[in-house]
């Protein structure tokens, strides 16, 4: 069993788990200096650190890490703390585990296309989706973004969302980008934002509270019109504003 295989995969699927990891032993114990196991967000475990009572409160200490989002290291005397005959001491270094903040980008005019390349170069995995092959095509040199030539539509079903999500949408048109926000404001997301002046976003939320798509609450919940307010004016400008607000959504989280 591959470890390393299976966190990448709990971090594609938007997992929450921790990775603990012997670094000390003393005496006699179940196992030795880098055996390792994940313990996932909702208590099981993936490979083992000896067994017993010790890791019974190994995955204890695991879920307490988890929920105050810090790593740790715990001392454990076999004998006197878990009743076990090995006799030894284990240290056992517990460290998170968090899902990838994936990043979906509506629209890959000039301004998406910035916002992709930026971001890729931070903690996202970027996602960029249009229905026009040749804006799609412009960014055929950057590896690391994921390009997604469909209908938005079509996608918009197939996409996964979890709480770290991050959603922005900058299409072309205004009921394209009204249609998206529609679909994502009830889905689960760290972040959602739509670009527009105050007009359009006056009239969206309007339509969307005259239609009953949602409440107020969540529209407040809406970063619109999107980015930090720091009087930009090209795409360049308004892709950083909007990076800026992503980043400190993600490290405030």
């Amino acid at each position: 069993m591959n470890l390393f295989t299976e966190i990448l995969q709990l971090q594609k699927e938007g997992i929450a788990s921790v990775l603990c990891t012997v670094v000390h032993t003393k005496g006699s114990t179940p196992r030795k200096v880098g055996a390792k196991m994940i313990v996932k967000e909702d208590g099981s475990t993936i490979g083992t650190i000896g067994g017993g009572n010790l890791e019974k409160k190994v995955i204890e200490n695991a879920l307490t890490q988890l929920q105050l989002k810090e790593a740790k290291t715990y001392k454990h005397d076999l004998l006197h703390q878990h009743n076990m005959c090995c006799g030894g001491t284990v240290e056992i270094f517990i460290e998170l585990i968090l899902p990838m903040n994936r990043l979906y980008i509506f629209g890959a005019g000039h301004t998406g296309q910035a916002l992709a390349k930026y971001a890729a170069n931070t903690d996202f995995e970027v996602f960029i989706i249009d229905d026009r092959k040749q804006y799609i095509e412009k960014l055929n040199d950057a590896e690391e973004i994921n390009k997604l030539h469909i209908d938005f539509k079509k996608i918009l079903p197939t996409l996964p969302f979890n709480h770290h999500t991050y959603c922005v949408i900058l299409t072309y048109e205004h009921e394209v980008d009204r249609d998206i926000l529609s679909f994502c404001i009830n889905k689960p997301h760290a972040y959602l934002g739509m670009i527009g002046s105050l007009r359009k976003i006056e009239m969206t939320k309007k339509m969307f509270l005259d239609a009953g798509i949602t409440s107020k609450k969540q529209l407040d919940k809406v970063n619109m019109p999107i980015g930090k307010n720091i009087l930009a004016e090209t795409p360049e400008e308004i892709a950083i504003s909007i990076l800026a607000e992503l980043i400190e959504v993600k490290n405030s989280r």
